[in-house]
């Protein structure tokens, strides 16, 4: 199993794990690896070197688990958006293409109100927001809907 560094055209940097390179390539070419927070599919692999263990003491604390690392900068504003994504999954149901009809329905007390999320055109949108029904566009990458590995 290999743990590739990648990074896509807009500069997210996420790793991957691949059985070789030419699994990698493989899959790049069929458009199934994506960066995780944007879901652009022109991903390239970034320099990295591997991590070799020669037997030479550390003299700097190892974390453990009560010296969890913290993400700097945009790592952590990446991470922190997956954790929003993630939950966001977890707990509204995809209505796809009738996102504004449920949101009216819900507005208006025709149905019960839940988390819903789906696709509205700008107008549905711009609609929804002038009949006073907030709305949030939030971009999820078909690679958050699915399992993640």
């Amino acid at each position: 199993m290999k743990v590739l560094d990648l990074q896509c055209a807009h500069g997210h940097a996420f790793e991957g794990w691949f059985a070789s390179d030419d699994d990698f390539l493989g899959q790049c070419e069929r458009a199934l690896v994506q960066c995780p927070l944007c879901g652009d599919a022109s991903v390239t692999k970034k320099p990295s070197a591997p991590r070799l263990n020669l037997g030479v003491k550390r003299t700097d604390p190892v974390p453990t688990q009560d010296m969890p690392l913290a993400p700097k900068g945009e790592e952590a504003l990446a991470a922190a958006w997956l954790t929003v994504a993630r939950h966001m999954l977890a707990n509204t149901s995809d209505v796809g293409s009738r996102f504004a009809d449920e949101a009216r329905k819900m507005h208006y007390g025709e149905i019960e109100e839940r988390g819903i999320r789906g696709k509205a055109t700008p107008q549905e949108a711009q609609s929804l927001v002038d009949e006073g029904i907030d709305v949030l566009p939030f971009l999820l990458p078909e690679a958050l809907k699915g399992t993640l590995q």
